[in-house]
């Protein structure tokens, strides 16, 4: 998992270094004064954030948060607004990435995984502008929420929580918020949505919805429009090619000589071209119909080109010839070249299948 891992303490300490001024001169009577006021504001303020979240009602946070996130979501979180957003009771579900987007931080799961989430967050709540999904999202980012990522024992980024209503219709009995799973990398905003979909049942799931790229559509109409002029303007060169039946029998004639002599059958076996014969020869033809060399493939495709060629000759050349004497010379020519190449296919089998019982000379 590439997610980063934090030193939360060396952080508070860089947090103390910079918040730290020209020191003055003060008794110990002054610092233990300065050391109670620091302690009252913080707690004075920790509870008036958590009594005005009190004072709102789950609808009026609703509502303000939803205003919110119509102008730009996922809602940008700090400290404050995200202990307003997921306190209790609230009757709607809150979405929130905890993350670390600085560069300091290293975090590349982070920056890989934001554009995905702010995509997701801009369609859903695009579609469900009503907001009856019920449904706000958020980013809290280390550097804003510290105090968060803090008293939640984080240590890791990112992490999506999914805290879902605590009264209402869609209430559950579990308190503790849902955590996405990031162990696989990154995720997508379809992953995502799916995951959120599953937990929110009898609501609208409004559907992620993707910027158009606007450069790879003018790149394939550019391609489409070249490659159309190059066709046009190459047509009258490469019809007479294309429609030339001498070489589209010729392309035929290779395919078939392939295919039946074996080819496939030495790409899906990688079987070897040669082997011994046991005596310090080679063996160019293995026994068996279960076994084949990459040679024997070749010979056997040779062998075929030639039959197919005599009797091509025998058939269309000539008949053709006008002389009768030179025609009975080329029948009697080719037919030997027949008879021979033939017998020694026969040949090659018999090696194949040993008890093949038929046979031809020379190659008995």
């Amino acid at each position: 998992m590439r997610a980063v891992q934090f030193k939360l303490h060396q952080l508070a300490a860089s947090q103390r270094y910079s918040r730290r001024t020209h020191s003055l001169p003060s008794g110990p009577a002054t610092k233990l004064a300065m050391r109670f006021l620091q302690s009252l504001l913080a707690a004075t303020s920790f509870l008036a954030s958590g009594s005005l979240a009190a004072k709102k009602t789950t609808e009026e946070r609703f509502n303000e948060f939803h205003t919110k996130a119509l102008s730009s979501s996922p809602i940008k979180l700090a400290d404050t607004s995200y202990k307003s957003l997921t306190a209790t009771p609230r009757d709607y579900t809150v979405a929130v990435l905890l993350t670390a987007l600085e560069s300091r931080f290293g975090c590349q799961l982070c920056r890989e995984f934001q554009p995905e989430w702010d995509l997701l967050g801009k369609s859903w709540t695009k579609g469900d502008k009503k907001g009856e999904s019920r449904l706000i999202f958020g980013t809290l980012d280390f550097s804003d929420g510290r105090e968060v990522f803090m008293s939640l024992g984080l240590q890791t980024a990112p992490v999506l929580l999914l805290f879902q209503p605590t009264v209402g219709p869609h209430a559950v009995p579990a308190q503790e918020p849902l955590q996405y799973d990031f162990t696989s990398g990154p995720q997508s905003a379809d992953q995502v949505h799916a995951w959120l979909s599953r937990h929110l049942a009898d609501r609208p799931h409004p559907p992620v919805k993707r910027p158009i790229n606007w450069m790879r559509w003018i790149s394939s109409i550019t391609i489409i429009l070249g490659l159309g002029t190059v066709v046009v303007t190459a047509s009258p060169y490469i019809l007479p090619i294309i429609q030339n039946r001498n070489l589209w029998a010729a392309v035929s004639l290779i395919a078939i000589l392939l295919f039946t002599s074996g080819h496939m059958f030495n790409h899906i076996r990688k079987v070897p071209y040669v082997a011994g014969d046991g005596r310090g020869g080679i063996s160019y033809f293995a026994g068996g119909f279960q076994n084949q060399f990459g040679l024997e493939t070749q010979i056997v495709a040779a062998i075929y080109g030639v039959l197919a060629f005599c009797a091509i000759s025998l058939t269309v050349k000539v008949p053709r010839i006008g002389d009768s004497k030179t025609q009975q010379v080329a029948v009697l020519a080719w037919g030997g070249v027949l008879f021979l190449m033939y017998s020694f296919l026969l040949s090659v089998f018999r090696i194949k299948n040993g008890g093949y019982p038929f046979s031809l000379p020379p190659f008995m």
